[in-house]
């Protein structure tokens, strides 16, 4: 085997094995230097410890574990939010949900619910930019609560979480100006599940049915009884699903539904408002 006792000699051991980016965040994170520093000393020096550590997350990454899980962070939104096994990764995408939320209220929402919190990254991400806001946090997943509540309280944000399936545990009198969810949307026969970095995150946070859309449906189907007449509804869902679930928020009996693309013009967020004329249910 050969010797990763600097740091040109682990960047080079990497090389057919796994992604250069990858490689250069994961010996970052081993030695707790910038990536620039990586490329400035390549001679520099590996503990013993350093070297093994490295070493086992190669192995692993080789293997399709989520660089993510092994060095505990992810970024979202410009913050490092921790994450694990528990809860799915943050993802690029996902930050369209807050653009789109900050561009859909001249005045900041009173109250917010992010509905399967996961690591947090939305709610608390909203809790930042609104931070007079009351924001609620659900996930039916203790295990990811807990991950999320270290989020919170690291980054500041004043968030109360919730053990809850969907909407099951929250108050009958609670309402919300602004409910968001990234939920899971993935088909349960997709053969994408057992594919890549995928494979390593839970499914619960994916698949949901055999169209992936039984989740959405539920959500789409209970909101009404918890937002304020005029509220806003803001659902991530799948890039060929955009038509499906504009159709559910109607059927659910949400006006002016719409859906807006991502960096990459792909329609990735769909959402509709309560009719602030309606009558109160």
């Amino acid at each position: 085997m050969t010797p990763i006792d600097t740091v040109g000699a682990a960047l080079a051991a990497c090389r057919g094995r796994i992604d250069r980016v990858d490689a250069r965040i994961l010996l970052a994170e081993v030695i707790g230097r910038p990536a620039s520093f990586l490329i400035a000393h390549p001679e520099a020096a590996l503990t013993a410890a350093e070297q093994q550590r490295f070493s086992d997350w190669l192995t692993r990454r080789e293997a399709g574990e989520p660089v993510a899980y092994l060095i505990g962070t992810r970024e979202f939104y410009g913050r490092q939010f921790d994450v694990s096994p528990a809860v799915l990764i943050p993802r690029p995408e996902t930050e369209g949900i807050v653009e789109i939320a900050r561009e859909a209220f001249g005045l900041p929402p009173a109250a917010i619910l992010d509905l399967g919190t996961g690591s947090g990254a939305l709610a608390v991400t909203l809790a930042l930019c609104w931070p007079q806001a009351a924001v609620t946090a659900v996930d039916r997943s203790s295990a990811a609560l807990a991950v999320a509540k270290r989020n919170a309280q690291r980054l500041g944000a004043a968030v109360s979480f919730l053990e809850s399936d969907w909407f099951g545990a929250l108050p009958a009198a609670a309402r919300f100006d602004l409910i968001v969810s990234n939920p899971p949307y993935v088909a349960e026969v997709d053969p994408h599940l057992s594919e890549g970095d995928v494979r390593f995150e839970p499914a619960s946070a994916l698949a949901a049915g055999a169209d992936g859309l039984d989740d959405i449906r539920r959500i789409a189907c209970d909101a009404p009884r918890y937002l304020r007449r005029g509220g806003c509804i803001l659902i991530e869902h799948g890039y060929d699903q955009s038509d499906a679930v504009q159709a559910i928020l109607s059927h659910a009996g949400f006006c002016r539904v719409r859906s807006w693309p991502d960096l990459a013009g792909i329609l990735r967020v769909s959402g509709g408002w309560l009719d602030a004329a309606a009558d109160e249910a």
